[in-house]
Order: C-alpha cells, then structure tokens, then sequence
C-alpha cells in the first residue's frame, strides 16, 4: 500500500464519478480503448498476463493512462526478472478512483489508485507526478509477489511488507525510467526523511511483538515512516554489504557464501530491526577511535523503551580517505580503533559513502574544517550524495547538541557553487527548520538576506541554461533543481523572481491560456497567490473546479493555500468540512497546507481544537490521515503557551480519542519541548551568524 498523505493528493469535481473506461494490452501488443465492462480473459500462458487500466471515462479518453499502461508491463517483467517467479495471475488490473483514502492499495490483480498515483497528462502533470506514478506502480506491483503471493504472519511485522515494496519499487522504477537515477533519491526522500522520526525517544522497533499489535488502532499505527522509510532504507543497507546480487538469491531461498561479514546476517540485522532508533558514528582522525551511540534529536529526552541490545548495532561502514576508496570496515562495539582514519595534515576522511548505511557520522573538529574547506574550495571532490550527507548530518548533530548550529550552518557557504539537485534539496529541507523556528521572530529578516544570496546564483544558472526561462533543463533532477532556484529565490524575495511569476500568472488570468510549464506550476501558483489578494485566489479557486486531471487539482489545492490574507485562509478552512468543495480523501492533507502558511498556522490550529470532534468522527479515528493532521499543525510550536495549548488539547479530547494519530499527539508534545530549549540555546548565536555572513 501506497500511503494517502506522503505525495501529492486527489481530484476535486462535484457529482458522481460518471462512466468507467479501459486501456488495455497484452505485453508486447497493441493498446485499446474501451468504456463497456471488460469480459475478464481465461487463464492463459501466465507471459501473456492482460494489462488494463481503468479511470473515469474523459480521463481514459483524454490518453491520461497511457503512462501507466506503458511502464506496467517492463515493470512486471522486471519483477519477474528479480523474483525469479512468474506474475502469477491471467491479468493485472488498475483503476484510478477519484476518492480514495489510501494513495494506492495492493488487492491482488486489481490495484486501487488516487487518481494522482495513476493517471498522467504531459501537458499539465510535472516530471515529479511522472516520477510519482512510476514509483507507486513499481511499489504496487512489488507486492504482487511479497505482500500477496507470499505475506507477512501477522501485522507485527508489517515492515517486511511495506519496506521491502518501498526498496525495491526505486529498482523497478529505475528499470522502467533508466534516464532518471532515481535510486539515488532514496537517500532524501527516506532516509533522511525517516531519520528525524527515529531519532525520537518515543520511536519504535521495526518489528514488534506479536500480542503488542491487537488492536485496530495499533495496526494503523504502524503504518508510518518507520515501516515503510526505516524498512526500505535497512533493506538497501543490507543489499549493500550482501552485494545485490546475493540480497535476491535470498530473497529466492538459495542459501550463499563468499561475502565476508563480522557474524551471521540474523545477527546484524537484528541488531537493526528489533531495537528503534540508530546510531551516530564518531570518527576521531587524530586517533583512529570509532565510536558509536545512540542518536536522539533530544538529547535529555528519556529512553524508557527497553532494548535487547542496549542500544548498540553492527555497523557497515564504507570510507573514503580525500576522495580514495578505503576498504569497509565493521564497528562491532560501542569503542574501536582502526589506524587507518588517522589523518594527516592534507587528508580528510568522509564516511558512509552514498549513505548506505542506515547511520549519521560526526568528526573530530579538525576532520569538519577540512571537510568544510573542501567543500568551499573544490565541492566535487565530494560525491553529490555526500555533499547531501555532510548538510543533513551536520544540521541534525546541530540539534542534538553534538557539533554546534553555526558549524552546521557553514556547510551552506558553498551553495553558491552548488548546481546538483541533491544538495540543495538537503539544505533547504533542514532550513525549513529555521523557517519554522524563526519566521515569527527577528532573525527572519538576515536569514532571508544570507539565503537569497546563496540562491541568486541558482536562480541566474536556471535563467541562463534554459534561455530565459524558454525551455526544460534535460536531467530529471535539474528540472527539479530548478524548482528549487525558483521557489527559493521568490521565498527570500528576489524581486526578479517575484516579477516572472506574478508576470505569468497574469498571463493566465487574462488569457485563459496557461503559459506555466507544468513543472513550474507549483512554486508559480503559490508565489503567485501569496504576492496577490481575493482576485488571483478567486481565479485560482475557480481553476481548482474545473480541473479535470488530480496532478492539476492538486497543484492548485496546495497554491491556495499561500494567500496572506487571514479571512481567506479562514474560508479556505471551512471549505474543508463540505465534501462538495474540497473531497473528504484531501480534507485533512489542506489544513496541513494551510498551518504551513505562517499566517495560517495558528488559524488552522484553532480550527482543529475548535472541530476536532466533527473532524475526527467525520473522517475516522483509523485513518492515517490523522498522525499527518496532528504533527502539521504543530510543528512550529516552540513556546510554553503553545505546549500549554497542546497539552490541554490532549487532556480535552481524551473521551473523543486520537485514532491512529494518538503516537502523534505525543510526539508533538516531544517536538515542542525540544524546540522551546532549542530556540532558547541556539537564536543569538544564530542571529549573529546571519548578520556577519551579511555584512557589506
């Protein structure tokens, strides 16, 4: 299963959902169109499994599952490939439906669709909703085999089930769309996204006890980021130091020898999958010690969960010593020495190369300056995953108080030479922190004057190679970097920026044409609504309506979000109680939309205490909806009245209860008291680094 809330959401149009219709194909032959009830085929050869695609009528018509019907049949093909296992079905069938709470869901041989997760239109869906419905299909179709051919004993280990699509789905993916090297992407879209919700004291195993998951809630419960990013990424740890190739011999039950581990793979992996959390791996190369402890975002939050291994792992550890591969090494206790880190005056040492490894790394103070100077001098010598790496590491060892925030926030300097997409996304996803901290108080004003100069460059770099904003970069993650320069360069206010979009947005509005490349629509129309009033966010509103593809819907949905104005936000938020205007699957996901507008944050706060019975009744306490409700609205909170008003939330609704989101109301709890100490030992420090990196 694909989980509703973590991508792009669905469409929005009144009435019902009208006439089913078919695209249809035998692997290898040609497609048809139909709209009358598909008689199913008898079984055949299973090589000639049917494929078919269902939708709404006009969307089939439209050509918007052609995409999906293209990439079905190499990506079962590939599948059979990796299992060594025929599809084992006469057909394989997918219908996008236009409500739906889950983002996708794996019946066997009819796989259930939003109609974001299926359904593409070149002229209007961007290369992430390409991207996105690549993935999901290849999530889907993973568990053809592992999830429904063969399935988990009980729910306690849900892991092995959701995990293991969300790994392999990057390498059914990459085999349908080779141009992309999406498997690198793994690194920021779990990895790093599943660390900051392990490195909680309230974080969980990825297996549990079977009598501890008994009840419904429990079980949706787990259907979180641990399951699905932790499993994925200790997955493609174990992949890594197995090799791949005997990772699937396992997978085929063949039993194999010849790679050199510290113990059996039970071992090691138990050491991951039967305690929560991870470490963080200190390398000292002034005396070769190694060194290992378990990394918690809050330092003085209380471990109370027990573990059977206190807290240490089995560590792979792949090394680089000034840019030349060394040879891996095992951390199999809490303290080691190896001879081989010391550095040096000229070396410096970077570890867990292409983060394979499910860990961060800290250094000795000496190892980070020539890391940093790195960096500033010649950043290629740095792989791009690891550049990604030293930003996401340092900013969160910054958090937990290992290194200090103005060391993290030195690994930005050299963004202005940065031009690769994994960098950049790294730094401006743990900047999105400082955002949240800092966007109600007087350190938002020299930020905002350091990052804008930073992106400038960017954004320049993005006029220049596509001609002034004329045509597509190639690469699949420079499209997306150009996202970036864009969407940065407008929040920090570069009037330049600010200037094309409103521009083009006008454009739109007095024409009726649409002259905004799809990749483009998202930071356009938010930047666009937030700089405008009533008039843009009327237009776009009325766009919303008649938006007949989900991946337009959506843009539009999250863009209306941006205004500035609170009577519109306020509306915007009512809207989400009348299943006529906004769909019930995407009421929940809009008001997280609205409390990220720094305006909006404490009207959708107030909305939520003030509905939360209508709302947790009218959706359902088992949807998973819920831990993404709860954790939107508050995660900016970082002030004692704010936990106060959190706490009494809790105590208030106690009889109504929290479904699936009961984990979240805690750990936002957690979040808040971390943040408030946080703020309070990081902002002058913070504030001065700013004013002196922006000093004439």
């Amino acid at each position: 299963m694909a989980k509703g809330e973590q991508g792009t959401q669905g469409l929005k149009s009144r009435g019902s959902v009208g006439s089913l219709a078919m695209l249809s194909a035998w692997p290898g032959g040609e497609r048809a169109a139909s709209s009358s009830p598909p008689v199913l085929p008898r079984l055949r050869k299973k090589k000639e499994s049917k494929i078919r695609i269902f939708a709404r009528k006009p969307a089939i018509d439209a050509g918007q599952g052609a995409y999906a019907l293209n990439k079905t049949g190499p990506i079962l093909k590939f599948f059979e490939g990796y299992y060594n296992s025929s599809y084992p079905l006469p057909k394989s069938d997918q219908i996008a439906l236009p409500d739906f709470n889950a983002g996708a869901m794996e019946n066997w041989g009819l796989i259930t669709y939003r109609e974001t997760a299926l359904l593409y239109d070149e002229a209007v869906s961007s290369n992430s909703n390409k991207e996105r419905i690549a993935a999901i299909i290849a999530h889907e179709l993973a568990h053809m085999w592992f999830g429904n051919l063969v399935t988990i004993k009980w729910w306690n280990d849900l892991w092995l089930n959701e995990g293991f699509a969300s790994y392999v789905a990057y390498l059914g993916a990459d085999d349908a769309e080779p141009d992309w090297n999406i498997k690198d992407l793994i690194v920021l879209d779990d990895v790093h996204r599943v660390f900051a919700v392990d490195a909680l004291a309230s974080s969980h195993p990825l297996s549990s006890k079977e009598e501890d998951i008994q009840r419904p809630e429990q079980i949706s419960e787990l259907f979180d980021a641990i399951s699905y990013s932790k499993g994925a990424s200790v997955l493609r740890m174990l992949s890594d130091f197995l090799t791949e190739e005997i990772f699937v011999m396992g997978l085929r039950a063949v039993n194999a020898n010849g790679t050199k581990l510290p113990g059996s793979v039970q071992d090691i992996m138990n050491t991951w999958v039967l305690q929560m959390g991870f470490p963080v791996v200190t390398i000292n190369t002034t005396s070769g010690e190694v060194s290992q402890k378990h990394f918690l975002l809050d330092p003085d939050s209380e471990v109370t969960a027990p573990s059977p291994f206190n807290y240490e792992w089995i560590v792979p550890i792949k090394w680089t010593k000034s840019a030349t591969a060394q040879t891996p090494y095992w951390l199999e206790q809490k303290t080691a020495t190896n001879e081989a880190m010391k550095t040096t005056a000229g070396d410096w040492v970077l570890a867990n190369l292409d983060v394979v490894g499910y860990y961060r790394v800290n250094y000795d103070d000496s190892n980070w300056d020539k890391l940093l100077n790195a960096l500033s001098t010649n950043h290629k010598l740095i792989q791009v995953i690891n550049r990604a790496q030293l930003v996401d590491d340092a900013f969160n060892l910054a958090r937990a108080k290992i290194i200090p925030t103005v060391r993290a926030l030195s690994t930005t300097k050299y963004l202005n030479q940065e031009r690769d997409y994994m960098p950049w996304q790294s730094a401006l996803g743990n900047l999105n922190f400082f955002y949240l901290m800092f966007d109600r108080s007087e350190v938002y004003g020299p930020m905002q004057d350091y990052l804008r100069k930073q992106v400038v460059p960017l954004f320049d770099y993005y006029k220049t190679e596509t001609g002034n904003w004329a045509k597509v970069p190639t690469g699949h993650m420079d499209q997306y970097n150009q996202v970036n320069a864009i969407s940065q360069a407008c929040k920090t206010g570069h009037e330049e920026c600010l200037t094309l979009v409103k521009g083009w947005f006008k454009q739109w509005m007095d024409t009726r044409k649409n002259p905004i490349h799809p990749n483009l629509r998202t930071t356009v129309y938010c930047n666009a609504i937030a700089a405008g009033g009533a008039k843009e966010w009327d237009f776009a509103w009325s766009e919303f309506q008649k938006a007949t593809i989900a991946s337009e819907a959506e843009k539009l949905r999250s863009a209306l979000s941006c205004t500035k104005q609170p009577w519109l936000l306020q509306r915007y938020l009512e809207y989400t109680l009348d299943p006529d205007m906004i769909r019930k699957q995407d009421a929940t996901s809009t008001i997280v939309y609205i409390a990220n507008n720094v305006v909006g944050q404490s009207l959708a706060w107030d909305f939520v205490r003030d509905r939360w019975s209508y709302i947790f009744n009218q959706y359902g306490g088992g949807s998973f909806s819920f831990s993404n409700l709860i954790n939107g609205v508050t995660k900016r909170f970082a002030t004692d009245f704010e936990l106060k008003q959190l706490q009494q939330f809790k105590a208030d609704n106690s009889d109504v209860g929290f479904g699936s989101g009961s984990l979240a109301v805690d750990q936002s709890i957690e979040r808040t008291i971390g943040n408030m100490k946080w703020i309070a030992e990081n902002k002058q420090n913070v504030l001065n680094w700013f004013l002196a990196e922006t000093k004439p």
